[in-house]
């Protein structure tokens, strides 16, 4: 991946982790899903007004022109909207991905539902805001705020798409100018399949550059790089690039960079490394233990703290499932580092899921647990096992098959293993497998693996095993 693109996802990874990050979609992000574009919307009007539709470029006036025709009378465009923004699809990829990330607020000028329907696939709750009286009440316990700033397909009647309904939109949508203005001043906004024509938001963004001068919040935007094959000649491939040149830096007047790509398919390729990133800042720690040989029980224990307290220092969020013999260890790091800094919220640092201890209901204990593990997994970026034992009802003990189950979900999850082989037992037994073959669970990287084979060292000292724990995340924070 190229550099300004990696550099782009470190940016909005931090904004995202801290509640910075909204996304833009426009028709690009919906087309293959199987969404037609304005052209194709418009191709049978432009075809009545005699008009050749792929020699206009101000489809806005398209639409108008049907509507000046039609004596003022729209239902022709009601009824596209309806037929083709209600036809059955799948979201995509990018969708999948956007809904998946912990951001909160979402504009489009898309009409159709895919954003939505991504994040109730997610099990998460959109507040979708199509009219202007929507802005006044919120959904209970939403997960974020889908502003549709040219209407939806449910009420095509009221759809922005005649020049009439682009001119007069400032004081029929004052409230949606003034909303995205604030978004657009406080967030780190990515503009994903979007041209960049339309003239609602060329005149916020200007009203913010007039306002903030040179103290605007920078953005960022994908634009595909013009290729020469895409061209029957050179003037015409030359003519198109000095189009494309000039476009992107007249949007760094208001402070958008344009990300350049060589294929769409690479806008998927970001947006997961994005995911990755997040996900990896989240440490799930497997656990159990009964006995503590040869360390002894206060030794281990507090091993264990240390290197919560540890992770926690680095900024990294710890999931864990409180494991038996374990678990207070790991809460007590995470609370000392927390309540050590003013800054920090425990929320920030600890996610707790503690097992059911009773069974209850009409499923066994182990379905119930596996559903669990699957939940917590999808939730973390990368896996510690540490320990991996528990009491074999015979007064003795025996390895952790949760431990293991765990194991086996962040593989399918494609969340990183690490096994603190040090602390032996099913620790120990799982970091002997990611040994034998590392090239299948692992990215090549020489200090990678040197730091996978110290973990597995019982002769290291605590606080240099927890070193090489930490040397192997940071390394993981950038591999993807």
């Amino acid at each position: 991946m190229e550099q300004h693109l990696n550099r782009f996802i470190d940016t909005f990874t931090k904004s995202i982790k801290e509640n910075n990050a909204a996304i833009f979609a426009g028709a690009g992000l919906s087309i293959p899903a199987g969404f037609v574009n304005w052209k194709n919307l418009l191709r049978e009007i432009a075809v009545e007004l005699n008009l050749d539709i792929d020699k206009e470029n101000d489809l806005i006036a398209i639409a108008q022109y049907h509507y000046n025709e039609n004596g003022n009378n729209r239902h022709k465009l009601n009824q596209l909207l309806i037929e083709e923004f209600t036809q059955g699809t799948s979201v995509t990829p990018n969708h999948k991905i956007l809904a998946a990330l912990p951001i909160q607020t979402y504009w489009t000028t898309n009409y159709d539902k895919l954003i939505e329907k991504a994040f109730e696939e997610e099990g998460k709750t959109p507040d979708t805001k199509i009219t202007q009286e929507n802005l006044s009440t919120n959904i209970p316990k939403r997960d974020a705020v889908v502003y549709k700033m040219h209407g939806d397909v449910s009420l095509p009647d009221q759809a922005i798409l005649t020049k009439d309904d682009y001119e007069g939109y400032n004081e029929k949508r004052p409230l949606y100018t003034t909303a995205l203005q604030g978004d657009l001043v406080a967030k780190t906004f990515l503009f994903i399949g979007f041209s960049f024509d339309d003239p609602n938001l060329e005149y916020i963004l200007s009203r913010i550059r007039i306002l903030l001068g040179q103290n605007q919040r920078d953005h960022y935007c994908f634009f595909k790089k013009v290729n020469r094959k895409d061209f029957k000649s050179d003037t015409d491939f030359n003519y198109a690039e000095i189009q494309h040149q000039l476009k992107i830096k007249d949007l760094r007047r208001y402070s958008i960079n344009a990300l350049l790509i060589d294929d769409y398919s690479e806008i998927t390729e970001v947006l997961s490394a994005i995911q990755k990133k997040v996900l990896r800042s989240n440490i799930f720690i497997s656990g159990a233990a009964k006995v503590y040989d040869p360390r002894t029980e206060k030794d281990a224990l507090s091993f264990v703290h240390k290197l919560s307290y540890r992770i926690s220092s680095k900024g990294y969020k710890i999931v864990s499932g409180v494991g038996h013999g374990i678990g207070s260890a790991v809460i007590n790091g995470a609370m000392e580092y927390v309540f050590s800094t003013k800054y920090r919220h425990l929320d920030d640092a600890l996610v707790l899921r503690p097992f059911p201890q009773v069974v209850t209901g009409t499923k066994s204990k182990e379905e119930r647990n596996l559903e669990y593990r699957n939940e917590m997994m999808r939730h973390t970026g990368i896996a510690l096992f540490i320990f991996g034992n528990k009491d074999d009802e015979k007064g003795s003990w025996k390895l952790s098959n949760g431990m293991i189950e765990e194991f086996e979900v962040a593989i399918t999850q494609g969340v990183i293993p690490l096994p603190v082989g040090a602390t032996g037992y099913t620790s120990e037994e799982l970091w002997n497998k990611v040994m034998t073959k590392p090239e299948l669970y692992y990215p090549h990287n020489p200090d990678l693996f040197d730091a996978l084979k110290q973990i597995g060292d019982k002769s290291l000292i605590d606080n240099e095993l927890i070193n090489q724990i930490l040397k192997a995340i940071s390394i993981l924070q950038n591999h993807f």
